[in-house]
């Protein structure tokens, strides 16, 4: 009986340690009765240190953590996780009870797996999947800058629309109208259209509707023969039709064509032949319109000033460009944008006060981004200063400024003007800044020389009224 008894263990013995497997066998209470040999590579403690151990105890010391095996005694039934040891190895463990004829556990067998590299590798993998996830967040990015022009903002969701629209009809031959105000970019926006074209690398021809005089207009358009008309050159001149052959005419300011012009340009856009003056001779053209208005070409037609034929022949794709008074979220944009612009052009350093972007937003922009640019060129142009002030802009020194009275020089002394310049100015610090050390930096004074002149002309920097 002895010696088959011997002979059982030895089995279970070899059993359990030629397995592959990591296993551990506890009795009813958790006590380790066996684990596996190599059970100090797995916890860091040999087998012989296992064997007598309330797996509680381990639990407690993070040999391994949680126990498999007090899982299985709580809920009387197999139980399967995760579970990372005392050498920081990840193990899958699962616990199965063992039951009597009575239903009563009588053994606990977990089985254990390192998972430790699947760990990693699974680790690895999502690291590499956040890196794919940024290079192709970073990829698209650089599209959008190749495909949107370095001169356009796209911030606000009205743009963003307009761009996916001109983005999505650029590849196609239809005839564009862009409306907007003037300074709005439409200029910009054709362009756009012709170089995101299969056009591309052929001319694109701008004609201004409204800067050539009528009485040219048509030899300009058209082109003319030799000897068409006195003063014509000896050989001819080919039209600006003829120029965009193959690329993309340009209409700006459509709406100013002369009404004798535009029958002869509907008539060209029928047929796709041009006519110079002079010549009996059809010259076959192939171009793509755009045509750009800041007028309502349709009240137009109402009032007999452009040909309805001609409008609908034009108005295939419409798209409307909004004023910046309506997307102010791209005014910050912009503004740097032309400040790097003009900086790098005359080798200059100017930087923008937050007061003075301030003040560009709550600014309406009658002639738009045009206006802007314009701005920016002159403020870094005819400025000394190397900081842009709320005082610098044309459009705050048109308007009294709030809670700074008007003053008259003839009735003072020098004393009295210099206190009062002062003091204004340190009423403006007072509105645009949050503190007074951000009005020390806005009025390049040290911050307990503001204090003391505040306190001189009793000024509250926190309401900016009187004591």
């Amino acid at each position: 009986m002895t010696d088959q008894r011997e002979l059982l263990e030895l089995e279970i013995e070899g059993i359990i340690n030629e397995s592959g497997e990591n296993i551990i066998v506890t009795d009813s209470e958790g006590f380790i009765l066996r684990a596996v040999k190599n059970s100090e590579e797995m916890y860091g403690i040999s087998s012989e240190e296992l064997v007598g151990t309330s797996v509680r105890e381990l639990e407690q010391k993070k040999i391994f953590n949680p126990s498999v095996t007090l899982r299985v005694i709580q809920q009387k039934k197999p139980v399967t996780f995760m579970q990372k040891t005392g050498t920081g190895k990840i193990i899958m463990t699962r616990g199965v009870p063992i039951f009597n004829e009575e239903n009563e556990i009588k053994r606990i067998i977990s089985f254990s797996h390192d998972m430790t590299e699947i760990e990693e590798l699974k680790s690895e993998y999502e690291k590499l999947q956040l890196k794919m996830m940024r290079y192709e967040n970073e990829i698209e990015q650089l599209r959008g800058r190749e495909i949107v022009p370095s001169d356009v903002v796209i911030n606000s969701k009205t743009m963003q629309t307009v761009w996916g629209l001109v983005h999505k009809v650029a590849k196609s031959d239809a005839t564009v109208v862009l409306q907007g105000e003037s300074g709005v970019g439409k200029t910009v926006f054709a362009k756009a259209l012709h170089n995101g074209s299969d056009r591309k690398d052929k001319p694109m021809i701008e004609v201004n509707c409204g800067a050539i005089p009528e009485s040219l207009f048509e030899s300009e358009m058209f082109g003319y023969e030799a000897g068409a008309f006195t003063g014509a050159a000896s050989k001819g001149k080919m039209g600006l039709i003829e120029l965009a052959d193959q690329g993309t005419l340009f209409l700006d300011e459509v709406g100013e064509l002369p009404l004798a012009i535009q029958v002869k340009l509907l008539k060209v856009l029928q047929e796709k032949k041009v006519t110079r003056m002079g010549s009996t001779k059809s010259r076959t053209v192939n171009f793509r319109l755009v045509a750009a208005t800041n007028r309502d070409l349709q009240a137009m037609v109402k009032t007999g000033t452009f040909r309805d034929d001609l409008f609908y022949r034009l108005n295939v794709v419409p798209i409307s460009i909004p004023p910046l008074r309506d997307r102010k979220e791209e005014i910050h944009q912009l503004t740097e944008t032309f400040l790097d612009k003009f900086n790098e052009k005359y080798d200059t350093d100017k930087t923008m006060h937050p007061s003075a972007l301030k003040a560009f937003w709550q600014y309406d922009w009658p002639g738009n981004v045009r206006e802007l640019e314009n701005l920016m060129e002159r403020l870094v142009v005819t400025l000394e200063n190397k900081t842009i002030l709320p005082d610098h802009l044309p459009f705050t020194q048109k308007v009294e400024e709030d809670g700074v009275p008007e003053y008259d020089a003839q009735s003072s002394s020098l004393q009295e003007a210099l206190e009062h310049v002062e003091r204004n100015w340190l009423l403006r610090a007072c509105r645009d800044c949050k503190s007074t050390y951000e009005m020390a930096d806005y009025l390049g004074l040290s911050q307990p020389t503001v204090v003391r002149r505040l306190k001189k002309y009793n000024i509250d920097s926190k309401t900016n009224h009187r004591f």
